[in-house]
């Protein structure tokens, strides 16, 4: 073979080898994993109201319509006063209720709000965080018993803050409009484990407001 040859040969493959294994080490530079940061606990501890509440755009705090709202969807739960009810009810979207805060939205329109107290129709709200078992059951024996609850207890309102006692889950208002908080702070024999929140959305719909959600939140183990 001519010397010549050879040597181009020789070189090439020297400069083949030489690539490959930079090819090489750069793979295996790679694929090194990269350390994953440790969780990060969601215990929120009682306070104010939660960090976690959305902005709101909302004149909802300084209209005193909103406060007779309030009082008027106390008297329709304590009276159990349908047609009172359905007045309340966002004619534009319904009213969205949620037992759990991560559970089923059930929306009732101001139609079905008329005979919410009288109907035995069986909703499903959601596995119940204790037992694992789905809660089933109308609104009128499942929801309105733990609205009263709240309302007949010593309980503050709260604009647009997510009053709270404590959870072992982030708390979230889930819509980007206006809210009341009525909130009950438990009992000191229970630790105050025993507090409870209902949250209502209120929205204006041709300069009046009405409901157009609510939402629970207490302990959950």
């Amino acid at each position: 073979m001519n010397i010549r040859i050879f040597s181009a040969l020789l070189i090439g493959w020297t400069l083949s080898i030489t690539v490959l294994t930079a090819c090489a080490s750069a793979t295996g530079t790679a694929s090194t994993p990269t350390p994953l940061a440790p969780p990060i606990s969601t215990l929120i501890s009682p306070g104010t109201s939660s960090p976690l509440t959305p902005p709101v755009s909302s004149n909802i705090c300084a209209d005193p319509q909103v406060t007779a709202l309030i009082d008027s969807l106390k008297t329709s739960v304590l009276t159990s006063d349908g047609a009172l009810l359905s007045s309340l009810v966002s004619p534009a979207n319904g009213m969205d209720v949620r037992y759990f805060h991560n559970g089923t939205v059930i929306n009732y329109n101001q139609q079905h709000a008329k005979f919410l107290y009288e109907t035995t129709f069986e909703a499903d709200w959601g596995m119940d965080p204790a037992s694992g078992a789905p809660k089933t059951g109308s609104f009128h024996d499942v929801i309105v018993p733990k609205l009263v609850e709240n309302f007949n207890q010593p309980h503050t309102l709260h604009c647009n803050e997510l009053k709270h006692g404590g959870a072992s889950y982030p708390l979230v208002f889930p819509y980007d409009k206006g809210f009341y908080s009525i909130y009950f702070p438990g009992t000191e024999a229970n630790g105050n484990l025993d507090w409870h929140t209902w949250l209502v959305g209120i929205e204006h719909v041709d300069g009046k407001p009405f409901v157009y959600a609510l939402v629970q939140f207490f302990w959950e183990p």
